[in-house]
């Protein structure tokens, strides 16, 4: 079976890394050719893509499935299969081999057409993410992670010159508000392993356990600086609803109350994640901060 990049993936690496990133994707089939001889595997189907990786649906030498997923070492990647190895398959998808010069995974094959995000009832899908994240925040982070504390600090050296690229005082306004919540907190940034990045989508159905995350961005820091991706995605269901503001709190009382965090503490995280989320708005280029980021931040001011 021959090879293909979706030529989504290519459009997407040539986005954020130019020509580095259509290379990069050029020399996709012989990496993934390289890793299907030396650990014995057989394409078993069409690839699938993120935004910056390729994973192969394979077979092993035994007949059992797996997935290949390969992309590029970078900041947000080189952490993922230590990540993977500390959870050890709870509530996380298996690392079953690794290759760190090239990123290169070997993982446990998940059911990638049934993610949590097609369950209709949006709360019950909370409910199931907010048990998988208790599992997974209850690891302490390994040594050699990156820490919550220096990409805070990071992110407060970067808030004035954001603010006078911002043209409407509302905007303005948040950011600085949103700084202040952080640096209340930058000095006890947290210890718990941290996916990140973790949302319904990247839930998917499995047959070791009915629900399991993939696609860490491994973290050393609070557990409340997780909350966000499941406040604001799904958001035509908080839309639907007639009150916004009510539908994000219901969410991150679920979260917080599941999770065992102190809500104050877990909403001026929250606010951080906003903060960091507006700040890479500003460095692409926007000149106006997403509403969705906003409103999930008037939201969650109440529990302070």
């Amino acid at each position: 079976m021959r090879i293909t990049v979706p030529e989504a993936l290519t459009e997407s690496l040539v986005k954020y890394e130019g020509e580095a990133g259509r290379a990069w994707s050029a020399g996709l089939p012989p990496l993934a050719e390289r890793y299907l001889e030396e650990w014995e595997l057989r394409l078993d189907g069409e690839p699938g893509h993120g935004v910056a990786s390729l994973v192969l649906p394979v077979l092993r030498a035994d007949g059992t499935g797996a997935a290949l997923k390969l992309q590029p070492v970078t900041d947000e990647t080189v952490g993922e299969a230590t990540g993977l190895r500390a959870w050890d398959g709870n509530a996380s998808v298996l690392l079953l081999d690794h290759a760190p010069e090239t990123g290169t995974l070997l993982l446990e094959r998940l059911h990638a057409d049934r993610p949590l995000s097609a369950m209709p009832d949006d709360i019950e899908a909370l409910e199931i993410l907010t048990e998988l994240l208790a599992r997974l925040v209850a690891h302490p982070a390994p040594e050699g992670m990156r820490h919550l504390g220096d990409i805070a600090r990071a992110m407060l050296d970067d808030v004035d010159e954001a603010v006078t690229k911002l043209p409407r005082e509302h905007d303005r306004h948040w950011l600085r508000w949103c700084a202040d919540a952080v640096a209340e907190l930058v000095s006890e940034p947290g210890d718990r392993l941290l996916h990140w990045d973790l949302h319904y989508d990247n839930v998917l159905a499995g047959d070791r356990e009915p629900w399991l995350s993939i696609d860490p961005k491994p973290l050393a820091g609070d557990p409340g600086f997780e909350l966000c991706p499941a406040l604001w995605n799904r958001w035509d269901d908080v839309v639907a609803t007639g009150d916004v503001t009510r539908a994000v709190l219901r969410r991150f009382d679920v979260m917080v109350d599941g999770l065992g965090l102190d809500p104050r503490r877990a909403a001026r995280w929250t606010l951080g994640r906003v903060l960091q989320n507006a700040l890479w708005e500003v460095e692409d280029g926007e000149h106006e901060l997403n509403e969705i980021g906003l409103a999930v931040a008037e939201a969650v001011r109440q529990r302070i």
